[in-house]
């Protein structure tokens, strides 16, 4: 048989990552305003990634939030709630890689300022029991969006300047948070015995679906988004797994997420330059 080099696989061939897209958010949103007859509209300008819905269903359970119904994604409802004194939108649900940067790139293309991620993740290294929080500084890229918007590399890192502004606002929380790398997967049923040990051997303290993409998004686009990793179970190898705490674990990671936005509101903004 002839000698056959290797292909270089689809997902890393033919990119261009300074190339702009064809398709974009934008021109979806204005077809589903026109198909839908909906008003043009923008969202809060700190919004709230939420793929178990946890969160989002205590809000409808007390009452705190409202869906907006100028929302125009085709995929996902979006609510807004207050949070002392602070409005948020939350969307619901959306898990995986592709699917929370596909909304994340709706949301920055609709006003959104700030996003936070707070997704729940698989415990690699017991830093202790669930459940726990880890402010994810970097995620290794064993998905398959992120090689889209960024060249090739084992990581996707959080913007170093919003890491350092949001870490000294949790010992006030009361609740563990961790800093700290994690591995982003979009197999969750093929974390065999031999992957889930290297993994641990790269250091890496939790496994979640989402923050490699949305790392990766936000340095391609300059866009500031931040991702917690909600430690709720051991991959369900032990019994009574998953036990997420008070309504699921929303209480808790509400105090986090309250936490982070205040942060960044105080936070001085760069200062503009002038024409």
């Amino acid at each position: 048989m002839p000698n056959r080099r290797r292909a270089m696989p689809p997902i890393l061939a033919g990119k261009r990552h300074d190339a702009p897209s064809v398709f974009t958010p934008e021109n979806l949103l204005r077809e589903a305003r026109r198909q839908r007859g909906l008003a043009a509209g923008t969202v809060p300008a700190i919004c709230l990634l939420d793929p178990d819905g946890d969160v989002m269903r205590r809000l409808r359970a007390d009452g705190r939030a409202a869906r907006d119904a100028a929302w125009a994604c085709y995929h996902t409802e979006l609510y807004r709630f207050v949070e002392e004194g602070v409005e948020f939108g939350v969307v619901a649900h959306a898990v995986g890689a592709s699917f929370a940067v596909l909304v994340a790139e709706e949301l920055f293309a609709c006003g959104c300022d700030l996003l936070i991620s707070m997704t729940s993740a698989g415990q690699l290294v017991a830093l202790r029991a669930p459940p726990y929080f880890i402010l994810i500084d970097r995620a290794l890229r064993d998905e398959g969006t992120s090689y889209h918007y960024l060249a090739p590399s084992e990581f996707s890192d959080a913007d170093a300047r919003l890491v350092e502004i949001l870490s000294p606002a949790f010992p006030s929380t009361g609740l563990p948070v961790t800093r700290g790398p994690t591995w982003t997967t979009d197999a969750p049923f093929r974390e065999t015995a031999e992957a889930v040990a290297a993994m641990k051997d790269k250091g890496l303290l939790a496994v979640e679906m989402e923050a490699a993409a949305l790392y990766a998004f936000a340095a391609a686009r300059g866009r500031p988004v931040i991702c917690f990793a909600h430690v709720t179970n051991q991959m369900a190898r032990v019994e009574g797994d998953f036990e997420k705490g008070e309504a699921d674990g929303a209480v808790d990671a509400l105090k986090v997420i309250r936490a982070a936005a205040g942060a960044w509101l105080r936070a001085p903004r760069p200062a503009v330059a002038g024409p």
